[in-house]
């Protein structure tokens, strides 16, 4: 658009907005709005905005209504300006509108405009004239302001640039944005001057500024693109109001404020905030409902009174005058006054409320601390009045001192909250709190309450002191109890075990002894009475003390469980009980000890007398075995009456059994009258029988050995001298060593290289069980080996002879009977069946086997 077109369409923005512009841009818009000047101003802004809105193609039919939501009104920003806004929230919320409007007056703000009094929330809920001063703060800042002639501002700028271009034309005379255009004629001009083709000014009149106006207009519309934002007819008819309206008018406002100014210069106080929040609320509703009309009501008047004033000059009459006191300045000079008395009333108000507030708090914070101090001393004084300390122990006292302890801890620590419900009360009483009396009767509760708590806990300390001190003279005594009562109890503990032990005693000595420590004991009895009484007395000094001074005992010693009843108990039992059976224990035991020492001399009389003849015996035996010359059958014959004599004896050896029988049942284990026990003499007449037995065997074996073998009495002899020479030990044994030395006296080489194994060949021959020695038998079986002749079949078959009894057959046990193991089971195996017709089952047959023994047979 040309610079021409711009300032035109800027001009009839003006034109539109005269009232604006004459109020310097900062007028109020809750005074000067009168409704028919509003819709012309709806009218007006709505052509505007719409003018600019078909560009982006949309446009609004509501001023208030359209740009609700913020939408079209960013829209619009950003067509005027050709910059882009933030993007738009999409919700239909009433948050996403304020949002909306908000980015809008941001944006604007942005620009370097101040907005005053018109916020998001008036857009939102379609304040038309906020929304009508936003529109105008719009239009000032991007269609006015940037215009600038000579250096002037926006509006002056655009009066001179009017005022140069129509300076040719006739009846016009362009002086202000209002009364200079009514007749349309300026208008006609300033379009002529740069479009004469399009009006033809010579047939304008003055007269007619209606049709002047209309032809502005339409051609401005038609042809310059400007769009039509005013109606002729708007700007020459309004309405006049009546003197005698404007009167009454300024009558009822002024006897209005004339009753309210005492209402207000009221300024009792209440007692309660409730009260003054009802006076805080009347007021508010005097502000809300009473007031906003009279407001109404005084912008009217002044509206009305101006355009009186304004009707009558264009009328060319005398301007209105009111009489004195009901001019509009007194109207004025009574509203100041009334504001000045309603800002004094709010800040009274406020002021009391905050007093009140202040006092509402005191007065909870000061019942708040009481019920919290209250409620900690619930029961104190009960506790502290409390004489527990009469039935308890030192342990349980001292618990008693550390918890008082920390109760006067916990006491002092409130001692602060006591003085702050103090310091409360009294601020309530200075800042003239209604129930002062009240509150000050319950803080001196808490005071006497609180002196009355200092004193019982004094005197709750100097209880358990006094106490605490009697306790632990009882505790010592208690301690010196436990440390004689334990050891003393101790000892009847031991005396008691002592005389109910069941001693084991197998002599007199021994029952001697006991009754010897027993009297002992007895002896110490005194002086364990002494302690004893000792120890009662120690117990009665407690007793003493805890009636003297009325202490409850518990009866329990802390350091012992030992009672006195106990240990008189067990004094009883031990001195009336335990010594007199122990004394008739004893006795019983001498007698019987007693009978046991002559049971133990009887079985030592003869024990002493049957041992050594049973030991005489074996040595005889065995020095006949060795000693005794003469022929084997001789040997026999006395050996046989050894054997006689022995049985004989086996009377004595019954009646010493008969003694150990009774030395048993009376459990006697020793006897330091004898060496001999009854399992000696046993053993030895068993080994005497024995050694008889087998002494006459081996003599019978020599003499069978002698007659198979055809030896003389003087080999044998001769063979006993040897043997007897090496048997060391005299058992009637060799051991190898023995028998080693003996082969190399008759002349064995057993010393060469081949010694050792000569050797024990020799050794298998005489022991072949490996038992270690070399019987006497065995040595007359090798020696008679080694110094005869070769055997002959017919000397083998009579040995067997002799041995099956002159029986042709010999069996299994006669052979097993008559020879070694070895050499039994070996002529067993060998030996064939007898075949005779007088043979038992399981006979042999020797005669064939000696045969094949020698050579003689194919066996």
């Amino acid at each position: 658009m040309s610079l021409f077109l711009f300032a035109r369409f800027v001009l009839f923005q003006y034109l539109s907005n005269d009232t604006y512009m004459t109020q310097e841009e900062d007028w109020d818009r809750d005074l000067l709005l009168d409704p028919a000047w509003e819709k012309q101003q709806r009218k007006t802004f709505t052509a505007w905005c719409n003018s600019h809105l078909r560009k982006a193609g949309t446009q609004i039919e509501n001023i208030e209504e359209d740009f609700r939501n913020g939408l079209k009104l960013m829209l619009l920003l950003e067509v005027i300006s050709g910059e882009r806004l933030p993007k738009p929230d999409k919700g239909k919320m009433r948050f996403h509108k304020i949002a909306n409007v908000n980015k809008a007056l941001d944006f604007i703000c942005s620009k370097g405009v101040k907005l005053v009094s018109i916020g998001a929330e008036e857009i939102v809920d379609g304040n038309v004239k906020m929304t009508l001063g936003m529109i105008w703060t719009i239009i000032l800042r991007f269609a006015i302001q940037d215009i600038s002639v000579e250096e002037t501002s926006a509006k002056e700028g655009l009066l001179l640039w009017c005022q140069r271009k129509t300076a040719p034309y006739r009846n016009v005379n362009v002086q202000n944005f209002h009364i200079s255009w009514k007749d349309g004629l300026a208008l006609c001009a300033l379009i002529h001057r740069h479009r004469p083709d399009l009006i033809d000014y010579s047939k304008l009149r003055k007269d007619d500024p209606i049709g002047n106006l209309n032809t502005a207009f339409e051609v401005a519309e038609k042809y310059l693109d400007i769009p039509k934002m005013l109606d002729a007819e708007g700007e020459t008819a309004r309405t006049d109001s009546t003197l005698s309206n404007l009167c009454i008018s300024l009558l009822q406002l002024l006897e209005w404020i004339r009753r309210t100014i005492p209402w207000l210069e009221n300024r009792v106080a209440e007692q309660t905030m409730r009260a003054m929040q009802q006076k805080l609320e009347d007021f508010r509703d005097y502000r809300r409902v009473h007031k906003p009309p009279r407001v109404q009501e005084k912008c009217q008047l002044e509206i009305n009174f101006n355009t009186l004033q304004t009707k009558l000059r264009l009328s060319n009459r005398p301007a209105f005058m009111p009489s004195e006191g009901k001019m509009v300045s007194d109207i004025a000079n009574a509203w100041k006054g009334l504001e000045q008395v309603e800002k004094g009333y709010e800040e009274w108000l406020l002021t009391e409320i905050r007093r009140l507030e202040r006092l509402d708090h005191l007065a909870e914070k000061f019942k708040q601390k009481c019920a919290m101090h209250e409620a900690w001393t619930a029961g104190k004084e009960d506790l502290l009045s409390q004489k527990d300390y009469e039935s308890a122990s030192l342990m349980e006292i001292r618990a008693l001192m550390r918890k008082h302890e920390a109760f006067e801890s916990d006491l002092a620590a409130h001692q602060d909250r006591v003085e702050q419900i103090a310091a409360i009360a009294q601020e309530l009483n200075e800042l003239d709190y209604h129930d002062a009396a009240t509150v000050n009767t319950r803080c001196q509760g808490i005071c006497d309450q609180w002196d009355n708590l200092g004193t019982l806990t004094q005197k709750r300390r100097d209880s358990l002191e006094r106490v605490e001190k009697l306790w632990e003279t009882i505790d010592q005594l208690y301690l010196e109890f436990a440390k004689r009562a334990a050891p003393f109890n101790n000892w009847m503990d031991g005396a008691m075990e002592d005389l109910q032990d069941m001693f084991i005693v197998h002599s007199i000595e021994e029952i001697q002894s006991l009754i010897t420590a027993h009297d002992q004991f007895k002896a110490t009895l005194p002086e364990a009475d002494k302690e004893r009484m000792a120890t009662l007395g120690i117990h009665n000094e407690i007793l003493k003390i805890a009636q003297t001074y009325g202490i409850k005992l518990s009866g329990i010693n802390p350091y012992t469980n030992l009672s006195l009843q106990d240990i008189s108990t067990k004094w009883d039992t031990v001195s009336q009980h335990f010594v007199p059976l122990r004394d008739q224990m004893l006795q019983e035991e001498v007698a019987r000890q007693q009978a046991n020492e002559r049971l133990r001399r009887q079985f030592a009389a003869q024990a002493n007398i049957i041992g050594p003849w049973i030991q005489t015996k074996m040595e005889e035996i065995s020095h006949v075995s060795v000693d005794i010359a003469g022929s084997l059958e001789e040997q026999m014959n006395s050996l046989k009456q050894y054997e006689q004599n022995i049985i004989n004896y086996k009377s004595n050896i019954d009646k010493l059994e008969g003694d150990h029988q009774l030395i048993q049942e009376s459990l006697i284990f020793d006897n330091k009258h004898t060496n001999y026990t009854m399992e000696h003499i046993r053993v030895g007449w068993e080994q005497l029988l024995t050694t008889i037995a087998r002494t006459i065997n081996e003599v019978e074996n020599q003499i069978l050995t002698r007659d198979a073998k055809g030896i003389s009495q003087e080999q044998l002899n001769e063979f006993r001298a040897s043997f007897n020479h090496f048997d060391r030990k005299r058992n009637g044994m060799m051991d190898p060593d023995d028998f080693r030395a003996c082969l190399i006296s008759m002349g064995y080489d057993l010393v060469s290289g081949r010694g050792e194994v000569e050797f024990a060949r020799i050794m298998t021959l005489v022991d072949p069980n490996n038992t270690g020695v070399v019987t006497f038998q065995a040595f007359i079986d090798f020696m008679t080996r080694e110094t005869a002749e070769t055997d002959t079949a017919e000397q083998v078959m009579a040995s067997f002879k002799i041995l099956a009894s002159d029986k042709n057959y010999i069996t299994v046990e006669e052979l097993r009977r008559e020879l070694p193991p070895e050499q039994a089971e070996y002529c067993i195996t060998r030996m064939t069946r007898y075949a005779g017709p007088d043979s038992p089952p399981g006979a042999l047959d020797y005669i064939s086997f000696s045969s094949a023994l020698y050579g003689e047979s194919d066996l």
